[in-house]
C-alpha cells in the first residue's frame, strides 16, 4: 500500500531521518515504536505527504507521491493526532464533515455517513452539536477518528492517538479501536511509544532510534530474537506493560 524508497530527512545540520526502505502492506495494522525524537512522527507525516522528504521517494499504491498528485493521495488517507486536532471552533459535526463540505458531498449523504461513524464508535449523535471544549477527551478523540474514517479512506494514519487520554479512558479506547480496525480491514500506521499498545494494536512493530530503523517484526521477533542490544533494552524498559 506505501513503499518508502531510501527515505531521509534532514533540517539543516539535524538528520531527523536517516535513509531507508519500508514498505506497508495492505490491511495490515503497522506501529512506529521508539524513544521521543526518534523519528517516528516524520515519517508518518512523510507517508501522508505532509513533509517532503530530503531524499527518495513515497510510493502509494504503485503511484510515486509527487506535488502534482499528493492532494488526490491524501483523500484516500485519514488523518488521527493526540486529542483528535479539532478545531475548536467549529462543532464536533462540523469536524467531522469538514472535507465532505469542501468536497460538496450531498448534504443527505453526509448525514448517512455521520450516523454510520456514530455507530461504529458508539458516539452519541446529540452530542455533535457540542464543541470541543463541551466534549471530554473520549469523545474528542472519536470525533477525530470520525473525521479521518468520514470519505472512507483506505489507508488510516495515526500519531499517539491516545497519549493524552487517562488510564480508563484509554484502555477502553484501545478496545474499540482495535475493534474498528478489525471490522473495516483498512490498513492501518500507529505511531506509539507504549510497546504494549503496539503489540495489542499491530501486525508488524518497527522500532525506531535516532532516525533509523533498529528492527522490525512481531512482538516475539524483537522479544526472541533482537538484532541490536538497544531493541532488548527498549523492549526491558517496559517489560511491566509486556507480557514475556
Amino acid at each position: 500500500m506505501i513503499q518508502l524508497k531510501n527515505v531521509s530527512k534532514r533540517y539543516g545540520d539535524l538528520t531527523a531521518l536517516h535513509p531507508l526502505d519500508m514498505a506497508i502492506q495492505q490491511s495490515r495494522a503497522t506501529a512506529l515504536i521508539g524513544p521521543s525524537g526518534c523519528g517516528k512522527s516524520t515519517l508518518l507525516r512523510i507517508m501522508l505527504g505532509l513533509i517532503t522528504p530530503t531524499t527518495g521517494e513515497v510510493w502509494f499504491k504503485e503511484q510515486r507521491l509527487s506535488q502534482e498528485n499528493v492532494r488526490t493521495a491524501r483523500l484516500a488517507m485519514g488523518y488521527v493526532i493526540q486529542d483528535g486536532g479539532l478545531f475548536p471552533h467549529l462543532t464536533a459535526e462540523e469536524n467531522v464533515t469538514l472535507m465532505a463540505r469542501h468536497l460538496k458531498m450531498p448534504l443527505e449523504q453526509q448525514q448517512t455517513r455521520l450516523q454510520e461513524l456514530c455507530d461504529l464508535t458508539d458516539f452519541p449523535r446529540p452530542a455533535l452539536a457540542r464543541y470541543p471544549a463541551e466534549l471530554s477527551g473520549g469523545q474528542r478523540q472519536r470525533v477525530g477518528l470520525m473525521r479521518a474514517l468520514m470519505l472512507d479512506p483506505e489507508v488510516l494514519l495515526l500519531d499517539e492517538p491516545l497519549g493524552a487520554l487517562d488510564p480508563m479512558t484509554r484502555s477502553q479506547l484501545q478496545t474499540d479501536l482495535k475493534a474498528i480496525f478489525q471490522k473495516l480491514q483498512k490498513t492501518v500506521v500507529l505511531v506509539t511509544h507504549d510497546m504494549a499498545e503496539a503489540a495489542y494494536f499491530a501486525d508488524t512493530i518497527v522500532l525506531m532510534r535516532e532516525g533509523i530503523i533498529v528492527q522490525q517484526g512481531s512482538l516475539e521477533d524483537l522479544r526472541d530474537r533482537p538484532v541490536d542490544p538497544f531493541a532488548r533494552a527498549f523492549l526491558m524498559a517496559q517489560r511491566r506493560e509486556v507480557e514475556f
